[in-house]
């Protein structure tokens, strides 16, 4: 599938707290008019639709798209957790890339509601009853939401293993605070010190506080996918190449290992970049930049090392030494990211998309990362679901 699908428009729309935006319709419609506009396409152009969304009724995506045409196209709704932005984009880059279409839409949007994420559902079994299970196990604190639960145990399993200490994650909140301070789309552009974060209200004393966990947000985010030769007979220019992607469940690990890291999948993100890496023939010293799911900082870290930007054990130092930022190895979340951009579960992945497309066309004015040819892009859900895509620039 490589080279055989590229990017040829995105749109996003500013990222609010819940409350402070429009109804779903109205924010994933501004994007697709966006993403068609940044292509120079109609909507009766595009084949297929992949909408992503997590908090909302079944055809919720039709209702977001009839915002902006009817014509007759098939519709998909999709729902993977926190990867369901990059799984809708997944979805369309597969429909181009085996030829089945020529142009398709990914769109991901969220209207949520504040506070910590809960189950809808609880007259069924919930799909994290094996991840609760195996939490309960290795950390307990049933006191604690479950998702502090799930990442700040796996951040303190890393901290128990390699001593790492409390203030090296919120050296990666304030680096998030600092990109996000150049991007009029995030929704958190106050830069925040390392001491700011370490005297945020607690959320579990001594491994997370307040500050180092991403907010609830709204918002929409989409792109347009294409092959080639469409581009080609539509004379679109800016096109980022989709080099490589992969998407990965969770295996054995993830339970067996007794592992908290393992539990909000390391294992699965780590083999999803070894797919991507494989395919287009570089390696992680070969990227530029790199959109990564920080959840919460915790998170962030644990990626560094399960993308292979550093070895094992070595993150403390890859966030002390800046070679997560402009001036070192590789410019991580150049966006904010979840941390400072927000997280708005359904247009997440997307919304990553948008930013390294821009990245890579030169055109993140302040933010630019100098030289970017090839991004890296990360989203994980758990449940559980990674998606990584490698661009490169045309």
């Amino acid at each position: 599938m490589s080279d055989h699908a590229l990017i040829a428009g995105v749109g996003m729309v500013p990222f609010t707290k819940p409350g402070a935006n429009p109804p779903y319709p109205e924010m994933a419609a501004a994007a697709v008019r966006a993403a068609l506009a940044d292509a120079g396409l109609g909507y009766e152009q595009v084949r297929q639709a992949y909408v992503g969304y997590v908090y909302g009724d079944s055809t919720a995506g039709q209702r977001a798209l009839y915002e902006v045409g009817m014509t007759g196209v098939p519709i998909v709704n999709v729902n993977n957790n926190c990867s369901t932005g990059s799984t809708a984009l997944f979805l369309a880059r597969q429909a181009v890339a085996c030829g089945a279409v020529d142009c398709a839409l990914a769109l991901g949007f969220e209207h949520m509601s504040p506070g910590a994420l809960g189950t809808i559902f609880k007259d069924r079994p919930s799909p994290f009853q094996r991840f609760d299970e195996a939490t309960d196990v290795l950390v307990g604190h049933a006191e604690i939401p479950l998702a502090l639960r799930y990442f700040g145990g796996a951040g303190l399993a890393h901290m128990q293993q390699y001593g790492t200490a409390l203030s090296t994650f919120a050296k990666i909140r304030a680096k998030a605070s600092r990109h996000a301070a150049n991007n009029p789309l995030a929704l958190l552009r106050k830069v925040v010190t390392e001491e700011d974060v370490m005297n945020a209200p607690p959320l579990w004393p001594g491994v997370m506080t307040r500050l180092m966990a991403c907010p609830p947000t709204c918002g929409a985010a989409a792109a347009v996918v294409c092959s080639p030769s469409f581009a080609t007979r539509h004379g679109i220019s800016g096109a980022v190449r989709v080099r490589a992607q992969a998407m990965t469940t969770d295996g054995p690990a993830t339970f067996e290992a007794q592992d908290m890291r393992e539990v909000v999948g390391f294992s699965m993100a780590r083999e999803a970049a070894r797919q991507v890496y494989e395919a287009a023939g570089i390696g992680p010293d070969d990227v530029d930049l790199v959109e990564l799911h920080d959840c919460f900082a915790q998170n962030e870290l644990l990626s560094y090392e399960a993308l292979g930007l550093c070895e094992p054990g070595g993150a403390e130092r890859f966030v002390c030494d800046g070679d997560n930022t402009y001036g070192g190895q590789v410019v991580t979340n150049p966006s904010g990211g979840l941390l400072s951009k927000g997280h708005p579960l359904g247009a997440t992945g997307l919304a990553q998309c948008y930013e390294l497309t821009q990245q890579l066309r030169g055109r993140a004015d302040a933010r630019q990362v100098p030289g970017a040819r090839i991004a890296l892009q990360h989203n994980l859900g758990l449940g559980g679901a990674c998606v990584t895509t490698l661009y490169r620039a045309a």
